[in-house]
Formats: C-alpha cells, sequence, structure tokens
C-alpha cells in the first residue's frame, strides 16, 4: 500500500538547500550515464519528476552551483556539501528531482533504467525493470559521447565530472559497501552509496586543478563527503583516523576489479528502492 504524501520536502546533506514538491510525481528513472555515476558517485541516480508549477525553493537557491556538463546540459550542486540539487527544465514544465533528497513516499516506483550501455562494470542490474541502452526511443534523443579511459594494468582510475581531478589507485579494499542510510542518501543524492575503503599508502592524486571540498556532518564521528568545487563531481576523501581513504565507486573510470559485498544499514533504505540482489543485508552494522 502507498503511503505518500500529498506533498514532499527535499533537502541537501547540510541543510543548506531546501525545496517542497507537490505531486503527482510522473516518473521515476534510474541513470546509469557515466556522468551522473560522477556527479553523484553512486552506482546509478534515480531521479522523479513532477510539475514545475508544484516545485518551491524553501531555503538556499543562492546556495546552489551550477555546472554546464554538455552544450545543452548542466547540473546542480550544494556548495557547502556537494549534494545534487533539483533541475528546473521549463519548457518541459519539469522539475527533475534527485529522488534520494527526498522526505517521504513520492507515490511512484522505478520504471525502468537508462542509459545501461555506460553502466559501472561493477554493478549487475538485478530487477526486472525495462533496460534502455540511452534514453528510451520515445524520448527522440541520444546521448553524449564521453572520452573512454584506457586501463593500466594494476591501477584504478578515477576522476571527477569535469577531470579537474584525478586519482589512481593500488592495491584491494578493505571493504567496500552499499549503504542506505539517510546520511549517505543524501550525501550521493541517490538510492544508497557504494564506498570501499583502501590503504592511504595504495592511492595518491595525479592531478588537482581546483579545490576540493569537504564537508563533515558535525554531529556524526566519522561521515564525511569531499567534492570537486568546480563541477561538484565527488572524489575520494581522506581518513587520516583511519589511515584510509574513503573511494566512491561511481567516479570511477577503470573496472577496480571488486564489489561491494553487503547492504549496509537497510532499516534506513529508501522506501522506494527495492533491493533485488543476493548481496548479505544488515539492518544497520555486521556484528565482529
Amino acid at each position: 500500500m502507498s503511503h505518500a504524501a500529498s506533498h514532499l520536502q527535499g533537502r541537501c546533506l547540510c541543510g543548506a538547500v531546501t525545496y517542497q514538491v507537490n505531486g503527482p510525481f510522473n516518473m521515476m528513472i534510474h541513470c546509469h550515464c557515466s556522468m551522473c555515476r560522477k556527479h553523484h558517485g553512486s552506482a546509478f541516480a534515480t531521479f522523479v519528476g513532477a510539475p514545475l508549477m508544484g516545485f518551491k525553493w524553501l531555503r538556499g537557491e543562492d546556495q546552489i552551483v551550477s555546472y554546464a556538463s554538455s552544450e545543452k546540459g548542466r547540473r546542480y550542486f550544494c556548495a557547502h556539501c556537494g549534494s545534487v540539487t533539483p533541475t528546473l527544465i521549463k519548457e518541459m514544465d519539469l522539475a527533475l528531482i534527485p529522488a534520494g533528497n527526498l522526505d517521504g513516499d513520492p507515490g511512484i516506483r522505478p520504471q525502468g533504467h537508462v542509459f545501461v550501455g555506460s553502466k559501472a562494470p561493477w554493478y549487475t542490474i538485478t530487477d526486472d525493470l525495462p533496460q534502455h541502452e540511452e534514453y528510451p526511443p520515445e524520448f527522440g534523443v541520444g546521448g553524449i559521447t564521453r572520452p573512454v579511459v584506457e586501463p593500466r594494468e594494476g591501477v584504478v582510475l578515477g576522476s571527477c565530472l569535469c577531470n579537474s581531478i584525478q586519482y589512481e589507485i593500488t592495491g584491494k579494499p578493505r571493504l567496500a559497501a552499499n549503504c542506505h542510510c539517510s546520511r549517505c542518501r543524501r550525501g550521493r543524492s541517490a538510492a544508497h552509496a557504494s564506498n570501499a575503503f583502501y590503504n592511504l599508502d595504495d592511492f595518491r592524486f595525479t592531478r588537482q586543478e581546483v579545490p576540493i571540498c569537504e564537508y563533515r556532518v558535525p554531529d556524526a564521528k566519522y561521515f564525511g563527503v569531499a567534492f570537486c568545487t568546480k563541477c561538484g563531481g565527488a572524489v575520494p576523501r581522506i581518513s587520516k583516523e583511519r589511515n584510509a581513504v574513503v573511494v566512491a565507486f561511481g567516479p570511477l573510470d577503470t573496472d577496480p576489479g571488486a564489489q561491494p559485498s553487503m547492504h549496509i544499514y537497510v532499516a534506513n533504505k529508501a522506501c522506494w528502492f527495492e533491493i533485488t540482489d543476493s548481496i548479505p543485508q544488515y539492518q544497520t552494522l555486521p556484528q565482529t
């Protein structure tokens, strides 16, 4: 049974940007394109659409940064925490909202996957929703060709959306997990985060042409995010207290040769997302 509210509120991780959306929501789609993966830092992004007249900024519109990701497309994010913020498309009368930042039930469920031709090599789609290599044919538009990064033996390569920040990793991760906690959902503006912990000695930045912004949740012992200040793309975050680097799998340019081995904090899972794979699930963290 659906318990959708007549209107929902959404916000970024730090709360600087908040907004209200009145339904009905008319679409929900998972996007696997490399630009979404780099911008969100997740395996895929999930967007919901609603009529533009039902959308209202409540706070922080002046705190949003815009980045031109293509000739026709722009991506928006909070300047303080990097959370992806809604895109308002006047010519289509559409408010396109990252579902991970909404509070409550939008009363709609995912209808399909787009750009599966650009899907992350470490992620397997296990549900039975329709899949499209790019946009569905009825959209009448195609995708954008992006350069392919050649793999290097023994090295995992990654970069932000604008390529101003690049990095490389050697070795295997200590741990890789899909986290469904509300902080990760807001921080990644997605159904869940897919993060890996690598030894700090196995990581190095190879390009850093613009500053990296790091945001740490005030009441959290460890949780934080890092992002490129130019494009908002997720970048690795150094955790000196753990002698590790936290790497979002979404922005990786080459196959890490590893996959998340568990779902954690599924007690806080988004109501609109169904876990359909066979990876072990834990309500919070596994007992060690």
